[in-house]
């Protein structure tokens, strides 16, 4: 045996605790249950090789203790705005919608209020979050129930301005209620079948859906969703609930595994064109405020940078009630997605959320 060479013993007693040794997501995932309390994290990883890699922690259903389910559905939030502003921008691809056009172009006379005009609102605005709107779910107060779009839009137009379009950045619902509502004009189709052809079946989405009207639950495997009024409070079940008052900006259901494989397919150029994606990526400004250190948003996707070398990774995340999902891809092929079970209202634990999605990005 050669002088410093393991023998077969030893070298097996190595791999085994090695193999045995908790990776950075699976250790991060456990401290987002055991530190920060939530019910439950789940996480989906692709290397740049397209190797996949999904992980859980914590308790799927806290009322009978059953498994997290691996890859399960969770409701992504603002994730949607990203979906909403590709199929805006394959239609600016089709020649059907102008970026710099006026939202009064595409929906005369519907947009406006105090200090509003739809005439100075452009679609570039709406996808990039400058266009000074309010934002509706602001006011919706604690009202459950089913909203249509045009309510939301409603809503919004009740309350001023916040600036005049284009004079600065802040996120608001109301913009990709507005996107959506041109698309459906313009192709005389619901966003959810615009969606679904377009994006869904496209690039085989097998566990994404846009819930119909009045569908509150979540199909096929999913962890329950909690929801807690304070930092003290008792967890409450809010898995059931209807999302049509996030719609454009915030209904559709997923997984980690599909959300990864959206990103990825947007970046490699599956689903725009080199010009469109250039606009979508091209087009940013500084969203540190809602996104973390060095955020900037785009049209409709957040770009982040990476600690692991000068690279950036894009993407989105979403807030909804009893879910928080946060993740991207970069150019290289490598993409990853986290979930938690609970609606995360403070800054720190959304913080630690995106840590793990660095760590796994950065392996």
């Amino acid at each position: 045996m050669a002088v410093g060479a393991l023998s077969p013993t030893a070298a097996y007693a190595t791999a085994k605790r090695d193999t045995a040794k908790p990776d950075t997501v699976q250790q991060g995932l456990n401290s987002l249950v055991h530190s920060d309390g939530v019910p439950a994290a789940l996480a989906g990883v692709r290397d740049g090789e397209g190797r996949t890699r999904s992980y859980t922690a914590g308790v799927g259903d806290l009322a009978t203790g059953s498994k997290v389910p691996r890859d399960g559905r969770v409701r992504i939030g603002s994730n949607t705005k990203t979906f909403t502003a590709v199929v805006v921008l394959q239609l600016v691809g089709e020649g059907k919608i102008g970026l710099d056009d006026s939202v009064d172009t595409y929906l005369p006379g519907l947009v406006r209020g105090k200090g509003i005009d739809g005439s100075r609102i452009t679609v570039r605005h709406l996808l990039q979050q400058t266009s000074g709107l309010p934002n509706y779910s602001n006011y919706l107060g604690e009202e459950v129930r089913y909203f249509a779009p045009r309510e939301l839009l409603d809503i919004a137009l009740r309350h001023e301005a916040g600036f005049d379009p284009g004079e600065k950045w802040q996120y608001s619902n109301t913009n990709y209620v507005l996107a959506g509502l041109i698309v459906e004009e313009v192709t005389r189709h619901s966003l959810a079948e615009e969606m679904d052809r377009r994006i869904i079946k496209r690039i085989g989405l097998r566990h994404t859906y846009f819930p119909a009207p009045g569908d509150a639950t979540i199909r096929g495997p999913h962890p329950h969703g909690y929801y807690r009024d304070s930092a003290d409070a008792p967890l409450q079940d809010i898995t059931e609930i209807d999302p049509s008052w996030g719609w454009a900006a915030g209904q559709l259901v997923s997984t980690n595994s599909d959300l990864n494989r959206f990103f990825s397919a947007l970046l490699s150029g599956d689903l725009l064109s080199r010009t469109q994606l250039a606009q979508m990526r091209g087009s940013t400004r500084p969203a540190a405020e809602t996104f973390g250190a060095g955020a900037r948003y785009g049209l409709g996707i957040v770009s982040k940078p990476l600690p692991c070398g000068d690279g950036l990774y894009w993407g989105h995340g979403g807030s909804f009630p009893g879910y928080e999902t946060r993740g991207g891809a970069t150019d290289d092929g490598r993409a990853a997605n986290v979930a938690v079970t609970e609606q995360l209202n403070d800054e720190a634990r959304r913080e630690r959320v995106d840590k793990v999605v660095v760590e796994a990005l950065c392996r």
